[in-house]
């Protein structure tokens, strides 16, 4: 394999004439954990402890809510059982016998954070609590959780029920690019009848009022996890996902856990901005062909490449190349022949394909010797 490693020199110094000389500080936040990321690439631009293993109080709905939505029918008439009346406050005091949209327990798992409306989702979706928790487990894992277990439907304390900030963001991630969960969770207020009761919700989101292009998602509390929020706010064409976990107890903890949201949102879109560190024809390499009908073929990257950096990484951006010296035909276009690494603080952030620009068929015995004899014939003149 053969390594390069480009800095595009001009490419900084001609995007350094735009440096913010308004960029702030990191931010200082109470939470154990906490992390920011950038929802269209999935870069983490910041964290705290990110990948400490924390509880998540009623954060885990989220994961509740997307399982729903895919496997669901929002349509469908859900008959509450024994066990959703039992679950503790807070909840939609749900009765036995009583039915309901599944989408409606979704407003309410989701704007007011219904304890009971979780446990109802859960046997309606898994067929019981424990099932539908192994399901929520499976898919965090599929998603990319390093170190996630749930327990509970609802965000409930458990022995073993947890994750992480950095988890928590991953899943908001994909939970975001479902357009039901967002109508969902940007939903200000409801009102909906069962064959029982009716039901007024208001969503208790208040980074949808007091931030701008604040979207999501949501909040959570137990003695053990302490106030949590998971949070997202869009402002032009940048959607930033952050999380904090234990931003404290009581009064103190229930504001600091806005604080906290506000301080890392708001560091993420004063300081980042999406830059092009590669175009598809930035790629000026190309192969030797091994019995081919050609000599050699160029190459190029299988797409452009955006990120969001800040003005302090643009002189820290380091591209590799790796692919093949040579390669014997025949060869296809768009082919796979190595890699593009791109790493920002030595940390690897993007990789992208290598491709080939046209094909090489493998060179026949008669055009092999047609070749042998021209070259002769060169050399004799």
């Amino acid at each position: 394999m053969k390594k390069f490693s480009l800095f595009f020199l001009v490419f900084f110094i001609a995007i350094n004439f735009n440096i913010n000389v308004f960029a702030s500080d990191e931010p200082k936040v109470e939470a154990k954990g906490s992390i920011l990321i950038d929802y269209n690439t999935g870069r983490v631009l910041w964290g705290k402890e990110e990948n400490m293993p924390l509880a998540m109080a009623s954060t885990t709905k989220i994961m509740t809510a997307i399982l729903a939505i895919e496997n669901g029918n929002l349509e469908d008439i859900v008959k509450i059982g024994k066990n959703p009346p039992k679950a503790p406050p807070v909840k939609m005091k749900l009765k036995v016998n009583e039915e309901i949209r599944l989408k409606d327990l979704l407003y309410a798992l989701m704007l007011e954070s219904a304890n009971d409306s979780a446990v109802a989702i859960a046997e309606h979706i898994g067929g019981s609590v424990e099932n539908f928790c192994n399901m929520m487990t499976q898919k965090a894992k599929e998603l990319g959780a390093k170190d996630t277990v749930f327990q509970t439907p609802n965000g409930l304390d458990g022995e073993n029920h947890h994750s992480t900030a950095y988890d928590m963001a991953i899943i908001a991630r994909y939970a975001l690019s479902n357009n039901t969960f967002k109508d969902i969770i940007n939903t200000k207020n409801v009102s909906f009848k069962t064959n029982l009761s009716s039901y007024n919700l208001v969503n208790k989101n208040r980074l949808l009022s007091e931030f701008s292009g604040g979207n999501g998602v949501k909040t959570g509390y137990t003695g053990k996890a302490g106030h949590c929020f998971v949070g997202s706010a869009t402002r032009d064409d940048m959607t930033l996902i952050s999380v904090v976990l234990g931003s404290g107890w009581g009064d103190k903890g229930k504001a600091q856990k806005w604080i906290d949201t506000k301080a890392i949102l708001n560091y993420g879109f004063e300081n980042f901005k999406y830059e092009k560190i590669l175009s598809k024809e930035d790629c000026k390499e190309s192969i030797k062909v091994i019995k081919g009908d050609k000599e050699s073929i160029a190459l190029y990257f299988e797409e452009d490449v955006i990120l969001p950096i800040s003005d302090e990484e643009k002189d820290k951006i380091d591209i590799k190349l790796e692919y093949q010296e040579n390669i014997e035909a025949p060869i296809y276009k768009n082919q796979k022949v190595g890699v593009c690494k791109i790493y920002i603080n030595d940390k690897l952030e993007k990789e992208i394909n290598i491709l080939t620009k046209e094909q090489s068929s493998k060179q026949t015995f008669k055009a092999y010797m047609d070749k042998i004899l021209k070259n002769w014939a060169n050399i004799i003149k």
